[in-house]
């Protein structure tokens, strides 16, 4: 039996935001595919519509246990993340360069993207049972930034520098969270910066730090390095106020926007809807940031909490360096858009991510 008071206090809100961005990102992706040949056009649309359906059950099974269960199985969980990880690096299909994949029949998985969740999870169960009001000094530290430090190289291994960056913003973004001594994060801080010259020489592979150089300076390599951004911003700066309609957005139509239904979706929207579309998605994207962090302040749990502060950092730090990269403001990194982006292994994670905090929501008024 479920308890009524669970149905009491489901979110329907969140549902609601979760489907009005699902039909933006279907919609946009059915006109990004258009330039496509019309065998391709199909094939990506349907796979799109299949891997929705495989997460609305994945949200579904998410709801139905109790979330604090996770932190229980935390390291289990943890496990699994770094056991296909691990797998991928020796027997993962690559692509263009990168080992990210692991084949399942017609199924393509990128553990990378599940490594998000399972990160989030290992470090909200570790700083909800230590958590402090004097802030984590370094010492207390260690554990978490090993545990993020091993997908983190693992990823990187890939290679995917976008998507171990993501995790580490998630890492700090769930300490600064929990608080830091002040001088521990001083001392962080320094470290950053006294690393960066010695990242970027042996460190950043040649072709990352061209992406970082063309970000400061797309025309050095307009055919090039710079093509990609130059054109996005084209495409954006043509929709004007109000776009050019559905489907008419001639970038996207002749080709000339690379990646149109994966990193640069966002260029599409902007172009066929224009600076309203594009403000129309923002506001979305913010209602449900802020309709997440809310869900974190209302559990009286610390687990709860910190774990929907992991989830809402996942999911708005992604929003925010897509939409920053496609308009020039950050390099190209190869960072999905949540729910608007072609890609089954980031929608599962995000529909995943979603379910985790509408089970959050229905039990933050309970303590079990």
């Amino acid at each position: 039996m479920v308890d009524r008071r669970y149905l009491t206090y489901f979110d329907w809100g969140l549902l609601a935001l979760t489907f009005l961005l699902a039909g933006i990102g279907l919609m946009t992706l059915y006109s990004a595919v258009m330039a496509g040949a019309p065998t391709l056009q199909k094939a990506l649309f349907t796979k799109q519509l299949i891997w929705y359906g495989i997460g609305l059950v994945a949200m579904l099974v998410c709801i139905l246990f109790n979330y604090k269960l996770m932190e229980r199985y935390a390291w289990l969980i943890y496990g699994g993340g770094i056991a296909l990880l691990l797998w991928v690096m020796f027997f993962g299909k690559t692509i263009g360069g990168s080992s990210r994949w692991i084949v399942f029949g017609p199924i393509s998985l990128q553990p990378s993207e599940l490594a998000k969740v399972a990160v989030i999870i290992i470090l909200a169960r570790y700083y909800a049972k230590y958590v402090s009001g004097r802030g984590f000094t370094l010492k207390s530290l260690q554990v978490p930034v090993i545990m993020t430090l091993v997908p983190f190289l693992l990823i990187v291994r890939q290679p995917d520098l976008g998507t171990a960056g993501l995790i580490g913003l998630i890492a700090a973004s769930m300490t600064l969270f929990v608080k830091i001594e002040k001088r521990t994060l001083l001392f962080i801080m320094g470290s950053g910066v006294a690393m960066a010259l010695p990242m970027w020489f042996f460190f950043l592979k040649e072709y990352q730090r061209q992406r970082i150089l063309t970000f400061i300076n797309p025309d050095r390599d307009p055919l090039g390095a710079g093509y990609h951004i130059i054109q996005s911003k084209i495409a954006i700066g043509s929709g004007f106020l109000t776009g050019k309609g559905f489907l008419e957005g001639t970038q996207n139509a002749l080709s000339f926007l690379p990646e149109q239904h994966t990193d640069f979706i966002f260029s599409v929207l902007a172009e066929e809807w224009g600076f309203l579309g594009a403000i129309i998605l923002i506001f979305t994207f913010l209602v449900f940031i802020f309709w997440a962090l809310n869900i974190a302040y209302s559990c009286r749990d610390p687990f709860g909490t910190i774990l929907a502060v992991g989830i809402t950092a996942m999911i708005a730090w992604q929003a925010v360096i897509n939409m920053g990269m496609v308009m020039g403001l950050m390099p190209v990194v190869g960072v999905p858009l949540p729910f608007i982006s072609y890609g089954g292994s980031s929608l599962l994670t995000t529909m995943i991510s979603v379910g985790i905090l509408l089970n959050i929501s229905m039990r933050r008024f309970m303590i079990e």
